[in-house]
């Protein structure tokens, strides 16, 4: 029956080829992952679909590089093996699911034979429960696709990326070992994958537009603010036209960072409560009879420990499967026609349309008389150290949240983790962004910040850069141990300590001794230095610079949200 089945088919393929195949054609270039016995034989054709092998040091960094690159090239691939690998990645696609980022999980099992025999394999739990884990990453995957028949393998990795595209959240692809080799129809590759978003209801897109135009023309004080979502499903262009055709104030959270040109003359800086920069963003935000929000998620870190003092009943919430208008939800109604018809009906003449603040960076204002690196004056002028269309990278804690004082050149893209929040995913993520970058043949600098406590979760993975010549600048800020947990409860405890590491010397110690550049900076002289001068600007290498810090010094945002959250974990009934 197997031999008709091919020979029924249109120039058949084996299923791995089909999968690879697929995942080139939707952009991706490069896969992350671990090898293991379950996934080799897969792995053997990734280079004749065009696709990179990177290889990382374990499958949570692969996970935290996937996630990352995807943010910069919109869609990324994870291969691990059965239980032990997909296990230890799953932290990584928690993330990716909690933040909306497309990353297609693929894990190489047992064959379909010992799972239906229920053999007493490595890797198990010995029960002979063959979807455990399967069972497992369906929580945190918009499709699971278990590629158990060759009949409906190519259904099932079609439909599987075109979820993963849609939702942009991760999908996890069960390909056991027997499957490998067996043959799916070629011909399907001649046709590319619809990609393209569901349409609208016309009737309940056009009302919803109806209703948003009206208010907004009433409204003697409007303004955008712009969230991680807006990034997350792909409206940037929207959100730009939107700007330009009404000229209102716009605004960002701190998830939302990098979605709007910060040198347009309407942007009026970062809205996070009692967190916000420019400070007086908190009262023009807060006393807006009318906030069109695009891409909202409004997570404790995001809003400063809740501290967004708007009504819902001024606010309009474009979303990626629905819209909310005020208290009135309207499901399937996606944002995307939504705002391309509220862009061709509006009539910028009829807005009351106000100035917005003027936002710098505030390095002399932040300057004191002291060599002493401060965060007050650090991250306004890393905003001056910024070129156009650098990307990013910023780590859950100090970094995070002293970047929300820096205003950006055109172009930035900016990767931060606000929501999940899983320290030390940073480090991977910046090789992910790095090999994005690179795969997109961009020019691109590609800059990470990240504190000494983070950076040792995750610390491997700067091996992983110096084998792929990668070229990120990574700035570790030495402040002795974990900043922001200080801040939340135990500035002098044991468990907030770390081990003094030698940065400069682990470049050496993964192999990169004669291909990167180490450099310390104790003083704002040695910074200002550093941030002059042009070679190492050029980012001709992998650049490695220890930034000391004080150790119970935070900015002002951390020190703000940290109180919040305090008071939350201490909050009864």
């Amino acid at each position: 029956m197997a031999d008709i089945r091919v020979q029924s088919l249109k120039q058949p393929v084996d299923a791995a080829e089909y999968l690879f195949q697929r995942l080139h054609q939707v952009g991706i270039r490069s896969v992350h992952g671990v090898p293991g016995d379950y996934n080799l034989v897969a792995l053997d054709y990734l280079p004749a679909c065009g696709l990179k092998w990177v290889g990382s040091v374990n499958e949570l960094n692969a996970a935290y590089a996937a996630d990352g690159y995807a943010r910069v090239k919109d869609m990324a691939a994870l291969v691990t093996t059965f239980g032990v690998g997909e296990l230890s990645s799953l932290n990584g696609m928690a993330g990716a699911f909690s933040e909306h980022v497309p990353v297609v999980h693929i894990v190489g099992c047992p064959s379909t034979v010992s799972q239906r025999d229920g053999m007493l394999l490595h890797h198990t739990l010995g029960n002979g429960d063959f979807n455990v884990f399967a069972n497992m990453s369906a929580q945190v995957s918009c499709d699971v696709a278990k590629l158990n028949n060759p009949s409906d393998i190519a259904d099932q990795i079609d439909h599987a990326l075109r979820q993963c595209w849609i939702c942009s959240r991760p999908v996890y692809i069960m390909l056991p070992t027997d499957m490998v080799q067996s043959k799916v129809e070629g011909d399907r590759l001649r046709t590319p994958i619809d990609l393209s978003e569901p349409h609208n209801d016309v009737e309940r897109e056009d009302y919803v537009v109806d209703v948003a135009l009206k208010y907004l023309g009433a409204a003697k004080h409007p303004i955008i603010l712009v969230d991680a979502c807006a990034i997350r499903h792909r409206v940037l262009d929207e959100v730009h036209a939107l700007i330009g055709r009404t000229n209102l104030p716009v605004f960002v959270t701190p998830m939302g960072k990098g979605a709007v040109d910060e040198q347009h003359p309407c942007y009026g800086g970062v809205y996070a409560g009692d967190g916000s920069f420019p400070t007086q963003v908190k009262d023009i935000v807060e006393s807006s009879d009318l906030i069109l929000t695009i891409g909202a998620l409004k997570s404790d870190f995001n809003t400063a420990g809740f501290s967004y003092r708007t009504s819902q009943l001024n606010t309009i919430d474009f979303h990626s499967d629905h819209c909310m208008v005020r208290y009135s939800t309207y499901p399937g109604v996606r944002m995307r026609g939504v705002l391309r018809k509220m862009i061709d009906r509006i009539d910028a003449k009829e807005l009351a349309a106000q100035p917005s603040p003027a936002v710098e960076n505030e390095v002399e204002k932040n300057l004191d008389s002291s060599q002493i690196i401060t965060q007050a004056w650090f991250w306004p002028r890393v905003g001056r150290f910024l070129k156009e269309k650098d990307v990013v990278v910023t780590e859950t804690g100090t970094s995070n949240f002293g970047i929300w004082d820096t205003k950006f050149p055109t172009g930035v893209t900016a990767l931060n983790q606000t929501l999940w929040g899983s320290i030390g995913w940073s480090v991977g993520a910046c090789q992910g962004a790095a090999l994005a970058v690179r795969d997109a043949g961009a020019h691109r600098r590609t800059i990470l910040f990240v504190g000494d406590g983070s950076f040792q979760l995750t610390a491997q993975e700067l091996s992983t850069m110096i084998r792929l010549s990668l070229r990120p600048m990574i700035f570790v800020i030495c402040n002795e141990g974990f900043t922001i947990e200080r801040f939340i409860h135990g500035m002098d405890a044991e468990y907030n300590d770390i081990a003094e590491w030698d940065h400069r010397g682990l470049v050496d110690v993964f192999g990169g001794k004669k291909s990167c550049r180490t450099f310390a900076a104790k003083t704002k002289d040695e910074l200002d230095k550093l941030f002059t001068d042009t070679d190492f600007n050029a980012a001709p290498c992998l650049q490695l610079v220890e930034v000391y810090m004080p150790k119970k010094d935070a900015p002002r945002a951390l020190v703000t949200t940290a109180e919040a959250s305090a008071r939350n974990n201490a909050r009864t009934e």
